[in-house]
């Protein structure tokens, strides 16, 4: 069958959770990430948190067609405002014309997974694709677990480069820290 992506932007996506909430669990309960029933719940307030955010965008992958059709993945993000914190998680800092934000110098892609049957298919790429198509930012910006092997490699693969690392909170997991430069479309 085949995998088709829909856009929906601004605070009306939040609508959509139910549509995606059992893929994330999914995902999310395989390691490195081993979440429970606490870590949904808290995933569920903050996608509701983030849907409200200017810019803010969801994707959703589906395999089959009409009501029945299949969440196989899903991106969502939003642009940096330029009083972020996003920045200031990182464990070193880094200089400030690098985390200098304006509210359209970076898309923060907050999340971005597929269910296991349909990895390594190119689900993942259409996703990070058609998040950030029309953005009209110069950059991504992501964190992505370290143990996350087949995720970090995808990263990398479509050009993130590593700036650092980074933590929500004292004492808690460390993550990498990765930025792609997005190219300039002429006439920009």
């Amino acid at each position: 069958m085949t995998v088709t992506y829909e856009r929906h932007e601004g605070p009306e996506a939040a609508r959509l959770l139910g549509a995606f909430l059992s893929a994330y669990e999914e995902v999310y309960a395989e390691p490195p990430y081993c979440e429970g029933p606490q870590d949904a719940a808290e995933f569920v307030g903050r996608f509701r948190q983030h849907a409200q955010r200017p810019g803010f965008r969801l994707v959703l992958a589906r395999e089959g067609a009409g009501a029945g059709a299949e969440v196989v993945g899903f991106a969502f993000g939003f642009p940096l405002p330029a009083d972020a914190t996003w920045w200031g998680l990182m464990l070193e800092p880094l200089p400030p014309e690098f985390t200098r934000e304006t509210g359209t110098r970076t898309f923060a892609v907050v999340q971005l997974a597929v269910r296991g049957p349909w990895r390594r298919r190119g689900t993942a790429a259409a996703l990070h694709a058609a998040l950030l198509d029309g953005a009209g930012v110069e950059r991504a910006a992501l964190h992505a677990y370290p143990a996350a092997g087949p995720a970090q490699a995808a990263y990398r693969g479509w050009g993130y480069v590593d700036v650092g690392r980074c933590r929500f909170a004292d004492g808690g997991e460390e993550f990498d820290a990765l930025v792609l430069t997005l190219p300039r479309r002429s006439g920009a």
